[in-house]
């Protein structure tokens, strides 16, 4: 096999905001393989001030190819040694699959073959009141039934109101509502929060406080009417034991898992594994990639989970951009579907 590395700069339609900021370029960078005859594509998306193998992009570039010439010279990635680069292990999976499968499948799957779709939430991103409340009306007119709410940007009443007038149209069997902290509440005032919005009847809050906090953490698990899943928390621990570990203390509900993010897909079938052995729940995102990494979660997702998903998933950010690549992803209503002729 041989390789090469492209940068790229995505551009976002609209300004992403999250409780760490807001996005409005994204860097990744293409691992392409080649063995003379055929060709894969994988995508490598470090996020800035998250990702635990984020750092200046010309170190990136020279580890990155580090592990491409030893994948090209073994034929298989190195797990153990790449466990704490997650966003290129990611990468370099997916071009490997694309490399050895045919016609696009990375996995043969029901949803990889066009056959079935995947529901996903529609996501509400973080700005104003009335952004966020178009937003929100947007995603239900389109026929989303699980939306997901980014809260922690604007005044937590406001954002309270934005809920109830969800609520005051749709009951809890007609529209799933998922809300996502990103860490932004303090921990003497989380638990009062959480009972605020627990009378709406939402399915779970993500990472309602900052990561590292295991004890509080574990604390809001017990105490909180709010089913609490973990994202952030999530973010570098890479060792099998370690993650049993945190699952143990923390006990939460769901842990929800990006491959950029969370150890590429090996390292996110150790958390899903885990997981089940101790009875929590998990779902899968993506973390703003392009189209090409969106396709290969989706991929995974369907092989992980079965022909017949029912829980929605976090995946449907491939719109984003400006200058995204076709993949053949297609929203339609809830669901997300791949068309292979295309």
């Amino acid at each position: 096999m041989n390789y090469n590395i492209e940068k790229r700069t995505l551009h976002f339609k609209q300004p992403a905001g999250t409780s760490r900021g807001v996005y409005t370029t994204r860097k990744i960078w293409l691992v392409n393989l080649s063995d003379g005859e055929r060709h894969g594509v994988g995508e490598c998306a470090p996020l800035p001030d998250l990702s635990c193998d984020a750092m200046e992009d010309g170190r990136y570039e020279e580890i990155l190819d580090q592990f491409c010439k030893r994948l090209c010279e073994t034929g298989e990635t190195d797990y153990e040694a790449m466990r704490d680069y997650p966003s290129m292990l990611f990468g370099l999976e997916t071009a490997l699959l694309a490399l050895r499968q045919a016609q696009g499948l990375l996995f043969d799957t029901a949803f990889s073959r066009g056959e079935e779709g995947i529901p996903i939430n529609g996501l509400v991103w973080m700005g104003n009141y009335d952004e966020m409340l178009q937003r929100m009306e947007e995603k239900l007119e389109k026929g989303f039934r699980c939306v997901k709410l980014k809260i922690g940007a604007i005044d937590f009443d406001k954002e309270l109101d934005l809920i109830k007038r969800i609520r005051d149209r749709y009951s809890f069997h007609e529209v799933e509502l998922r809300v996502d902290a990103n860490g932004a509440f303090e921990f003497d005032e989380a638990l009062y929060k959480l009972e605020l919005l627990s009378q709406y009847n939402i399915h779970s809050i993500e990472q309602p406080i900052k990561k590292g906090q295991w004890a509080f953490m574990a604390e809001l698990c017990r105490e909180s009417p709010l089913p609490i899943a973990l994202d952030e928390e999530l973010i570098g621990v890479n060792d099998p034991e370690m993650k049993r570990h945190m699952l143990n203390v923390i006990k939460p509900r769901y842990i929800i898992l990006k491959p950029s993010l969370h150890g590429g897909m090996t390292g996110c079938r150790e958390w899903i594994d885990t997981a089940k052995d101790m009875g929590i729940g998990s779902w899968i995102t993506s973390a703003l990639e392009s189209n090409i990494g969106l396709n290969a979660i989706a991929q995974f997702a369907s092989a992980v989970y079965g022909d017949n998903i029912t829980m929605p998933q976090g995946l449907g950010t491939g719109q984003l951009f400006t200058d995204n690549f076709d993949m053949g992803l297609d929203i339609r209503g809830d669901k997300l579907w791949l068309c292979q002729n295309r």
